[in-house]
């Protein structure tokens, strides 16, 4: 059985605290989401801003390949009449084919929230759903906080589903507005709506108790056959049901059809192309399409894992387009060294004492405060060091840093001595912080020697305290991430001296790029001597 996945990341996404898109986001955000397959985009409240009635001008003007663009808005207002709504008037500007229509369901969001009667909120639902069909479109009739207004009063939620049903809505989605509704909740009131109407439903649920997912799953295994969410289940309070676990678990758990063939393996990508988006950083422990989903670091579970991946993993992390991941730590064993190198395509022999000489000296700096689980670079030049593949290209020598401070500005100055092939060159350069100096200093010394590092930028700088009872002898641990403007990767350094182990994370950076470039230099020579 196919199961409608409703996306509303633009819409209801952004009312997370911290979640904004700009126009040109929206747009690409829900391409991506026309790419994986999902069957409705949510673009936003037309009425609510220009940016969003903007969105729905140019989205009439895309070509979807599956996707189908939906506008949002509410009932008309009590006591007036819907063909003179402004929001229903400015959801038929949105000039889509379907639209979403939220009502109340709750007696006491009615006379609270609405402050009119029950009977006139039944005439808004039913008004403002004829209306809308009766100018061609389609209607998805969102039941707001259905959940508390059934528990509240049946008899009246009910009649509000119906209003909608005989106005002739073509879906109703049961909304657990507040999130507050537990998993044991959730499917004998679907049983008893689907007894009540004929429209098939859907669930829309939010995760103020932690259970949006489980609370859409028991939806449809009551007879749900549309679900709404947002990607990474971003949202408003505590957020919506995440996509990204909902649809794996329908579709891997369940056996349900969802997306288009193949949008399940590009779920993962999407996950972390919408969180560049919302300029967030992914959540490495996100179920499913998380860093960290199928990341194996204790030495027992990696022997088992080669042995057979379902020891440890539930699914097989291709199937979301994720790849599983062996972490070294200095809870390591031989097998985690064994498989992170077979990882970074580096090869080691089990017997060979280098093996157990990489176990140890990973021990040791683990010991010392080094972390590789977010640095696979330093790992990768650490063992190609110790097994005598890589030099670093270069070796960096003594540096200096003086901070400048005036009235009205504050900058840094660094020197930095560097010798490659015997040539030592002694630049210096200014920057905004010391960090930032060394590295345009280490920079403009190497790139004499190797051009190719002018592509070379840092996207990201982490600092970790690592013994906070030493106050500022505390010793630290910086992660800097680096882009060539394809890959990515991490570095990491420690030192009781942040300027030090900035200084240790950026060589590293820098090393890890040389070594890069060379390896596509030595692919561009065996292509070429292999005619192509």
């Amino acid at each position: 059985m196919r199961v409608e996945v409703y996306d509303t990341t633009l819409r209801d996404g952004t009312q997370g605290a911290d979640v904004e898109f700009s126009l040109e986001d929206k747009l690409r955000c829900a391409r991506a989401l026309d790419e994986v397959g999902v069957d409705f985009v949510e673009g936003g409240w037309p009425g609510s801003n220009p940016r969003d009635l903007e969105f729905f001008r140019r989205a009439a003007h895309t070509p979807w390949r599956h996707a189908r663009i939906v506008a949002f808005g509410s009932t008309r207002r009590a006591e007036v009449a819907a063909h003179l709504d402004t929001n229903l008037l400015t959801l038929l500007d949105a000039q889509t084919e379907w639209v979403a229509l939220v009502g109340k369901s709750w007696d006491l969001h009615v006379r609270v929230a609405l402050r009119t009667s029950l009977e006139e909120n039944l005439r808004m639902v039913a008004d403002s759903v004829r209306f809308l069909k009766g100018q061609g479109r389609k209607v998805i009739y969102d039941a707001e906080h259905f959940f508390d207004g059934f528990r509240a009063n049946p008899d009246y939620a009910l009649q509000t589903l119906r209003a909608a049903e005989e106005a002739g809505a073509d879906r109703i989605v049961l909304c657990d507005t507040n999130g507050g509704s537990l998993p044991h909740q959730i499917g004998p009131v679907v049983r008893r709506v689907r007894e009540a109407v004929t429209v098939p439903l859907g669930v829309h649920t939010h995760n103020d108790a932690g259970c949006a997912v489980a609370n859409a799953v028991e939806a449809v295994r009551a007879g749900c056959v549309h679900v709404q969410g947002t990607v990474n289940g971003y949202g408003e309070r505590c957020g919506n049901a995440d996509l990204c676990v909902l649809v794996p678990n329908l579709v891997l758990k369940l056996g349900y059809e969802c997306l288009v063939p193949g949008g399940l393996g590009r779920l993962s990508h999407l996950s972390h192309f919408v969180a560049e988006l919302a300029n967030r950083p992914p959540d490495d422990y996100q179920p499913y399409v998380g860093r960290n989903a199928f990341a194996h670091k204790g030495g027992i579970h990696v022997a088992a894992v080669r042995q057979d991946p379902a020891t440890y993993e539930h699914v097989d992390p291709s199937t979301v387009g994720n790849r599983r991941r062996f972490v070294v730590s200095d809870l390591s064993g031989r097998s985690n060294i064994l498989s992170k190198a077979e990882e970074l395509g580096l090869s080691l022999d089990p017997a060979s004492p280098s093996t157990q000489q990489i176990l140890e000296r990973v021990k040791w700096l683990e010991y010392t405060g080094y972390q590789f689980e977010g640095a696979d670079a330093s790992f990768e030049l650490l063992a190609r060091r110790l097994l005598g593949e890589w030099d670093d290209g270069f070796e960096a020598g003594p540096f200096l840093v003086v901070v400048h401070r005036t009235e009205d500005r504050t900058w840094a100055e660094a020197t930095v001595r560097v010798r490659v092939d015997g040539t030592e060159e002694h630049t210096a350069a200014e920057g905004n912080g010391p960090v930032h100096a060394l590295d345009q200093a280490l920079r403009k010394a190497l790139e004499r020697f190797y051009p190719e590092l002018r592509s070379i930028r840092l996207v990201d700088y982490k600092v970790r305290v690592l013994n906070a009872e030493a106050a500022t002898a505390a010793r630290v641990r910086v992660l800097i991430q680096t882009t060539d403007g394809q890959d990515q990767w991490e570095t990491v350094g420690v030192s009781e001296n942040v300027v030090e182990a900035s200084w240790l994370a950026l060589v590293d950076s820098l090393s890890y790029a040389l070594w890069r470039s060379r390896g596509r230099r030595l692919r561009a020579a065996v292509t070429g001597a292999d005619g192509g």
